[in-house]
């Protein structure tokens, strides 16, 4: 199924090479003065410099041989040799009745289809999340979507932190915090021959009652602070480190309920969010691959002694800067952050075998995936360019900085979304909204207008940039706004139920007023854009589309009266705004916003 541009950019090829002219000088774009033509083609001049001659001439000849195509209403020649083109109607009104038919408004799928992983979230075990995953979740939602919707098999990995010194350094703060921890603690260093499951579910509801997160939120900074003066305390914790690694019984059950506890404040907020794994693997999951791991890389002489640590060298001759080494072995022993890393490359290697994995982490960690990457390409453990970082700028707030509480701390993620929820809620009044819904259809409401200030103006942006939180603006129902595009989705809804009511039926689409043209025009560039985000990694693309469609269907609206006309008027109007909300619907779901039914 071509999209209009697809299908002009195969004429104009085949004119420039009927010509001897190389057919990649058949580019066609959407037009840069939608008032004069709805594409254009800039070949003639590219075509002209390279052999010398006059780019209007070969303008004129490549226009000559496509004076009868059937789409092509004209084809005019405009400053030094630009092809202007405008489409038929009748193209238009097919073209429409197309993408109507088709559930996916017209999107392609990618050929062939691979197998990709996106690995985003990062939450780590003992924290709740704050703003500072927001944009790792939802850019990695996002691609995730756009990813599956192409027809690859994806799967999403929320790469949960749950290993490592941090772990001991709570075992060990919990265990001087609570003593009937310690006690349990020190009692079940083995497993008993006669535990049961029973024994761990009641041993849970011990740990419950004495453990929050909120308990762990708050002795985790105090313990990190404490091991950096204190040596004791943190030889301690770096034994409880070793031994949970090791496999001692109780400190494997408290583990297990610090990542319970995690997990489950962690699924309600993503969940909140729109956000979903189909994977909660941990750090954790990889360790028993550590040990033959490391041997398996010395066996291929990968590894270096350097300093009593291990290492790999991953710099290249033709590297124009530094590029340090992978650490794989620490100097006391101990596989690092890296190793974990290129375990998880293995692992994943193994039970997915993906042909491409992306990782949405901040754009910070560019130079440690860099020298990950490298090291998994030296150790056969993935294909040159199988593994690609998707970096992230930062949200910052009004001075510029990563975004701060008023009095400097980390804004957790849940009080971030209870002050949209709250402003959506306030904005939902101000404009009179929501007065018909019941209470629990409002909170919904408005848990949906805030989701969508929130994610769409992350998305509205390209991922490398930061930008500046402001949460008035966002939350706004004018302008380029997630509450903006879904205002607009209800209005459609609305219409398409009064139509029902009154036993209005959509009928083929008729394109003839200039509103219908340039709605049209927009929803064939739907594949296009689609395309274009998933090539780029790049869901703003899919946001502006969206935003653009929003836009010309409210110039439509305004223009094109639709219950009112008659016939076979009325039917085509119906069937466009049907086909619109489709469209905008399915671009919002990509972004992981999800529409009410009301407002």
């Amino acid at each position: 199924m071509t999209d209009l541009r697809s299908g002009l950019g195969e004429a104009m090829a085949a004119a420039f090479a009927a010509l001897g002219l190389a057919a990649e000088f058949g580019r066609v774009t959407a037009s840069d003065r939608p008032d004069l033509a709805d594409f254009q083609c800039n070949g003639a001049l590219a075509a002209a410099k390279a052999l010398k001659q006059n780019p209007r001439r070969i303008a004129a000849s490549v226009a000559g041989l496509l004076g009868d195509h059937p789409a092509i209403a004209s084809v005019e020649i405009a400053g030094p040799g630009f092809i202007n083109l405008r489409v038929t109607e009748a193209a238009l009104s097919a073209r429409a009745d197309i993408l109507a038919a088709d559930e996916r408004a017209g999107v392609t799928h990618a050929t062939p289809p691979r197998r990709v992983l996106v690995d985003y979230g990062g939450p780590n075990v003992a924290k709740e999340m704050h703003v500072g995953h927001l944009r790792a979740s939802i850019i990695g939602e996002a691609i995730k979507r756009l990813y599956r919707f192409r027809g690859d098999e994806t799967v999403g990995d929320a790469h949960f932190g749950d290993w490592g010194f941090q772990m001991g350094l709570l075992i060990i703060a919990c265990a001087d915090a609570y003593p009937a921890i310690a006690t349990q603690l020190e009692r079940l260093q083995t497993q008993p021959p006669a535990w049961t499951d029973a024994d761990e579910v009641a041993l849970h509801g011990v740990f419950s009652a004495a453990i929050s997160l909120a308990d762990l939120d708050r002795l985790y900074p105090a313990a990190a602070a404490l091991a950096k003066t204190d040596i004791a305390f943190r030889d301690r914790a770096r034994r409880a480190t070793a031994e949970l690694q090791a496999g001692r019984f109780g400190h494997r059950l408290i583990w297990r309920h610090f990542a319970r506890i995690t997990r489950e404040a962690l699924e309600r907020d993503f969940h909140a969010l729109g956000v979903d794994f189909d994977l909660w693997r941990g750090e954790s999951d990889v360790d028993p691959l550590i040990a033959r791991m490391v041997v398996e890389l010395a066996e291929k002489q990968l590894l270096v002694d350097d300093q009593g640590a291990r290492i790999i060298r991953v710099a290249r001759d033709t590297d124009r800067r530094e590029v340090p080494p992978l650490l794989v072995v620490s100097s006391e022993g101990s596989a690092m952050y890296g190793t974990t890393d290129l375990a998880t490359i293995l692992d994943r290697k193994r039970f997915f075998d993906p042909d491409l994995v992306l990782y949405v982490v901040d754009q910070r960690q560019a130079d440690h995936f860099e020298t990950v990457f490298r090291a998994a390409y030296l150790a056969g453990y993935a294909t040159e360019g199988s593994l690609e970082h998707i970096g992230f700028g930062t949200m910052n707030g009004p001075d510029g900085k990563p975004f701060k509480t008023r009095e400097g701390g980390v804004l957790k993620l849940r009080d971030l979304i209870d002050m949209a929820s709250g402003k959506a809620r306030e904005r939902l009044r101000e404009a009179g909204l929501g007065a018909e819904l019941s209470p629990d259809e409002f909170e919904d409401t408005a848990l949906r207008v805030a989701v969508a200030a929130l994610k769409f103006a992350d998305l509205v942006n390209f991922r490398g940039t930061s930008y500046v939180f402001d949460l008035d603006r966002f939350s706004s129902f004018e302008g380029k706004t997630g509450p903006y595009l879904l205002y607009q989705a209800v209005r459609v809804k609305s219409l398409l139920r009064r139509a029902a009511a009154e036993g209005v039926e959509d009928g083929p689409i008729q394109v003839e007023a200039p509103a219908e043209r340039e709605l049209v025009l927009l929803l064939d560039a739907f594949d296009h854009a689609v395309i274009e985000a998933y090539d780029k990694r790049a869901p703003n693309l899919i946001a502006d589309h969206a935003f653009r469609l929003a836009q010309a269907f409210a110039r439509f609206y305004a223009a094109c009266p639709v219950l009112s006309a008659e016939g076979p008027v009325r039917a085509s109007r119906l069937a466009l705004a049907a086909l619109t909300l489709k469209q905008l619907e399915l671009a919002l779901d990509l972004l992981g916003v999800a529409t009410p039914e009301r407002m």
